[in-house]
């Protein structure tokens, strides 16, 4: 047997595996996509992994073999659809040096991804029961950041509880909903009134020139 006779099953061995992991990953993002669009539509509470696997065109099995629980699968999810948004960049914000410009400039970015991305995120908060802790968790711990990424330009005279309040109030997501969605404001409009709200908790007011104590 000639060299070229001997590499010809193994060349059809590569194949055949190459083209099984192909079918594995496009199985998997069926999945995934499938997950996606009810959770964005019905909302995690309603999407059953029956539901998953008839709109991927898999068995309930297919959908556990490729993720064993609700957290391997969400997490799939998640970041499948955040590749596809334009997530709140505070490189661009965080390091503004005025608390009034970096609050103002940080708001208008998170309201923008509220905004876009209001049809899931709406399903995921409504739901939030549902969502494994895990992510529970890392939602809590984003907004968390935020309020402490907005409260460090504060000086620290006037970082209270009642500023933490203000900004934690700010960030949150049901915030904008009440704010822009219930109540119809624009996004520049919500950002005002958030800005308000979280300098009058110090004896800060905005200016031209930044920031000036309000009883001078």
């Amino acid at each position: 047997m000639s060299r070229a006779e001997s590499q010809q099953p193994r060349d059809r061995r590569s194949y055949r595996m190459s083209r099984r992991a192909e079918q594995v990953d496009n199985t998997r993002q069926r999945i995934v996509e499938a997950a996606v669009n009810l959770h964005g539509t019905v909302g995690p509470a309603a999407a059953s992994i029956a539901g998953i696997a008839e709109r991927a065109r898999v068995t309930r099995a297919t959908v556990y073999r490729h993720f064993p629980d609700d957290e391997a699968l969400f997490t799939a999810c998640s970041a499948h659809w955040r590749a596809g948004q334009q997530l709140p960049d505070p490189t661009i914000w965080g390091s503004l040096p005025d608390p009034a410009d970096r609050l103002r400039a940080g708001l208008a970015d998170l309201y923008r991804f509220y905004r876009d991305g209001h049809a899931m995120l709406f399903c995921i908060y409504r739901d939030l029961a549902a969502v494994p802790q895990t992510i529970r968790n890392d939602l809590a711990a984003r907004d968390r950041g935020l309020r402490d990424l907005f409260a460090s330009a504060f000086p620290a005279h006037t970082r209270s509880s009642a500023l933490l309040a203000a900004l934690a109030h700010a960030v949150s997501y049901w915030t904008w909903h009440s704010l822009c969605i219930e109540q119809q404001l624009d996004n520049p409009q919500a950002v005002d009134l958030m800005c308000c709200l979280a300098l009058g908790a110090t004896n800060l007011v905005s200016t031209s020139r930044g920031l000036t104590n309000r009883e001078r």
